[in-house]
């Protein structure tokens, strides 16, 4: 299968495109910059590159000639370093763009990157947690910021994607998406001070980069689906606290509607199992 990547020169991108290299695929990097992170493998650095404005319906399309899917990452990642209508508008934008280019060549398999932000816990002004734990897909989205509406605008629009054209599209959310040597001075912080940078609204998730490239292929590998969201996490969080204990003490308003077992994720990846075949299989703790 040969495979549109766009943002692929970015930290995500770089991974994906090797996972799918790796997996006997083809891989085509769709990106305004070409590679150039020393952290990337060296496969993923080498792939076609094609210098493209993302959105720019004809340039997409273009790029996506002969592709049999396309795996969305290229957006701007955080609402601080951009006036928030740049934000809102490159990113809803650049999805439409995609999925109309998709659409126009008769591409039927998509996924993009959504993210847990579109829940609206992550940049709200004040801050709030998910009302509940385990997260699902289910939980109403709240948002307060510029990007996490982004994401959630972004969501909708896959939806009419996926019923006006028959599309499989499948949105990704996100969490923290780390490289491996990210995560020990991350968890260091948290173990000092477990409220530290509000990481309890995020419910103390993550998710390795490779696990990450993980699900971004099985997205594209599998069949029958319409439009989905799906939680996209490690399956343990970033702290040596066992997960119910750090909610009930740090996050109390949160309902805890499940059990969770020990260091577990707050957030559900149950939907990703079943549907995707995800099996995150990348932890700090070894």
């Amino acid at each position: 299968m040969r495979v549109l990547v766009t943002g692929g020169s970015g930290r995500l991108g770089q991974f994906t495109i090797s996972e799918l290299l790796n997996h006997g695929h083809e891989a085509v990097n769709a990106d305004r910059v070409a590679p150039a992170n020393p952290r990337a493998p060296k496969e993923a650095r080498e792939a076609r590159y094609i210098q493209t404005d993302l959105s720019d319906v004809g340039q997409v399309a273009g790029a996506m000639s002969g592709c049999d899917a396309v795996i969305h990452l290229g957006a701007i990642a955080a609402p601080y370093h951009h006036a928030d209508e740049v934000v809102f508008k490159n990113n809803v934008l650049s999805t439409f763009s995609v999925l109309q280019a998709a659409s126009l060549l008769g591409v039927k398999k998509a996924a993009f990157a959504s993210s847990i932000s579109a829940l609206g816990t992550a940049y709200a002004p004040v801050p709030f947690a998910p009302a509940y734990a385990p997260v699902d897909e289910e939980i109403p989205l709240l948002n307060h910021d510029c990007y996490g509406l982004s994401k959630e605008v972004d969501e909708r629009t896959g939806q009419m994607f996926a019923r006006r054209f028959d599309m499989q599209v499948l949105a990704l959310r996100f969490h923290w998406v780390a490289y491996e040597e990210e995560v020990p001075p991350r968890v260091k912080e948290v173990e000092a001070d477990p409220m530290f940078d509000n990481w309890w609204r995020l419910l103390w998730g993550w998710v390795d980069v490779r696990d990450a490239a993980q699900i971004c292929r099985l997205s594209v590998e599998t069949e029958g689906l319409g439009f989905e969201a799906f939680n996209c996490t490690a399956a343990d969080t970033i702290s040596t606290v066992p997960t119910e204990e750090l909610i009930k003490t740090y996050a109390p308003q949160v309902d805890l509607r499940a059990s969770i077992a020990g260091f577990d994720s707050a957030f559900s990846i149950a939907k990703a199992r079943r549907l995707l075949g995800y099996d995150p299989m990348h932890t700090w703790r070894t």
